[in-house]
């Protein structure tokens, strides 16, 4: 609207999400903004579940004798919003674990060589990914054994690298890495269930690096519940999981996988290879959650395999 100046006068404007009624951090309602600007008509995807909202933008635009119309591509709204609904619901983000394994669910050798196991257009649709997501997040075992960019390097999409996530019991380990010296250039935040010693924090604090405080579990590494709960508070609506295996099955296992993006090369690499997922500790086929599939695409000699988790 700013940009459109005079220009939005008279103009329709499209939203897949019903206008605020609320003062945000970012400057006023987009309701009061839309009757400022002179828009006699907007179309809507669907209503703000925020309760600080929730009809009462549609409401105050219609009083202003603005045409308010709603449900014009509800179900692709819905999409879009799948992740801001669910911190809403529960105060965590949607969760997608991103797989890229060999047919029998390996992600690298017993040696660790897995560059690569897919070929690039599954590493392209990787990156997609990352972009469509608000935040990627790793385990500090992988972070320090690939030493990672997670950017988004797409081009045209450089822009749009998510918030870089390290899942980590201990701090100082990470500070050499890659995804801690870049941080004033791409975000990174650290989740933790220590308290670093001083040093260590402020040398992270100059670096750009943002920590977060999370629950600890049996082993000392931030709680899987607990380090969503935290990024949900930080405003993370969609969380991408890159790796590894430990945190995977702890996700997993406390029923916190949302969707999966399970990319998969025609190789096999065999029961002595790294495999995807750590132990889950099951002992009935019944305590498994369930996915559903959504979808299953061909990516060069590579298949992506989308599933959603069953109700």
């Amino acid at each position: 609207l700013a940009a459109a100046g005079a220009a939005a006068r008279g103009a329709t404007a499209y939203v897949t999400l019903e206008p605020c009624a609320h003062r945000g951090g970012r400057g006023p309602a987009c309701t009061d903004s839309l009757i400022a600007a002179g828009i006699p008509r907007v179309v809507i995807g669907e209503v703000d579940p925020d309760p600080r909202t929730a009809g009462q933008g549609i409401a105050r635009l219609r009083a202003a004798g603005i045409q308010a119309e709603i449900g014009v591509c509800a179900d692709e709204a819905a999409e879009l919003h799948a992740g801001f609904r669910l911190r809403l619901k529960e105060g965590r983000p949607l969760v997608t674990l991103k797989l890229a394994t060999s047919l029998d669910g390996r992600i690298a050798l017993s040696n660790g060589e897995s560059r690569w196991i897919t070929g690039p257009a599954a590493r392209a649709r990787t990156h997609l990914i990352r972009a469509e997501s608000d935040a990627v997040l790793v385990g500090s075992a992988t972070a320090r054994a690939d030493d990672p960019e997670l950017t988004c390097r797409l081009p045209g999409l450089s822009g749009h690298s998510p918030i870089r996530v390290i899942l980590a019991g201990r701090v100082e380990p990470l500070l050499p890495l890659r995804l801690v010296r870049t941080a004033r250039d791409v975000p990174t935040w650290i989740v933790t269930a220590e308290t670093p010693a001083a040093h260590v924090r402020e040398w992270l604090e100059k670096a750009g690096v943002r920590l977060l405080p999370a629950a600890a579990d049996a082993r000392g590494r931030p709680e899987a519940k607990a380090a969503l709960m935290a990024l949900g508070a930080a405003g993370i609506t969609r969380l991408m999981v890159e790796g590894g295996g430990a945190v995977a099955a702890a996700l997993l296992s406390a029923g916190l996988v949302d969707r999966i993006a399970w990319f998969r090369a025609p190789l096999a690499l065999g029961a002595d290879a790294r495999p995807g997922l750590g132990p889950l500790g099951l002992t009935a086929l019944d305590a498994a959650t369930r996915f559903r599939r959504l979808s299953l695409e061909q990516l060069g000699d590579d298949v992506l395999e989308t599933l959603i988790r069953a109700p």
